[in-house]
């Protein structure tokens, strides 16, 4: 399997069939542009094609794992259809590709976890969390429904009371707390996470690889049979970036300085 044409992703195999995927964007925190987007959302069914790849493992280069949508990419999107309805579709193919990869997914949650990065992140198989990461979807804080994974996925993870307060709210969490909820899978020390991570796939990759691939299978049918549920979620999110308080979001986030969403107006 040939990985040379990817922009923002690195790769490095390791022993024990151990594929090491970098999001390389670290002069932006790993944000995710459209390349990428694009590429996350391809790179997990050349995973599954490639015959010398026995685990994925994730992380991000610099300080962060992905501090999630570039900006410049939201105002893009913001009342264009067409981008919309093609970020919509590739979206879809993200989330879905993690959970149909035939291989293992490790995430060594090096930093601040956001957005399309908290996809990967999250939906993991097995996810290694630095003990002081941020993690959080912001959808609602930028003004746009929580679409990419989390309607499907949090719930499963943390319950239904405590993923209604965080996608409600956009508040962040720590990778303690995050480990404390069910989020993750552990949270040590930052200095650890690649290397705890790196062991967990080491195990995996010189494991029974049908028996622990078909495990994965087996457990995600609890994502699949709530597809519908991130199918909805999705189409809101992009549904939002056709209104006006996205934009207000963006602007908010630029200048630093709370939002005044045109929704949330009173009219008199």
């Amino acid at each position: 399997m040939d990985y040379s044409d990817y922009e923002q992703l690195t790769f490095e195999r390791r022993e024990h069939g151990v594929l090491l995927i970098t999001l390389n964007r670290p002069e932006k925190y790993n944000a995710a542009d459209e390349t990428m987007h694009r590429e996350l959302a391809r790179v997990f069914v050349d995973v599954s094609r490639d015959p010398e790849a026995r685990v994925a493992l994730v992380t991000g280069a610099g300080k962060a794992f992905s501090a999630g949508g570039d900006l410049a990419m939201v105002e893009r999107l913001a009342g264009n259809h067409d981008r919309v309805a093609h970020m919509l579709s590739e979206m879809s193919d993200l989330v879905y590709h993690v959970i149909d990869c035939e291989k293992p997914i490790v995430s060594a949650i090096n930093g601040v976890a956001i957005g399309a990065g908290l996809v990967v992140a999250l939906l993991a198989d097995i996810s290694i969390c630095a003990e002081d990461a941020l993690l959080g979807d912001g959808h609602v804080r930028l003004g746009v429904a929580a679409g990419d994974h989390a309607a499907i996925l949090w719930p499963l993870l943390a319950g239904m009371a405590k993923a209604r307060y965080y996608l409600l709210t956009g508040e962040m969490l720590t990778g303690k707390e995050a480990e404390r909820i069910g989020m993750v899978t552990m949270a040590v020390p930052k200095e650890r996470v690649l290397d705890e991570a790196m062991a967990v796939a080491g195990r995996l990759g010189n494991g029974s690889q049908l028996a622990i691939r078909w495990t994965k299978r087996a457990l995600n049918n609890w994502l699949r049979a709530a597809g519908p549920i991130f199918d909805q979620s999705a189409a809101y999110e992009m549904l939002c970036f056709m209104g006006p308080d996205v934009l207000e979001g963006v602007a908010a986030l630029r200048e630093k300085r709370p939002p005044r969403f045109p929704s949330a107006t009173d009219v008199p």
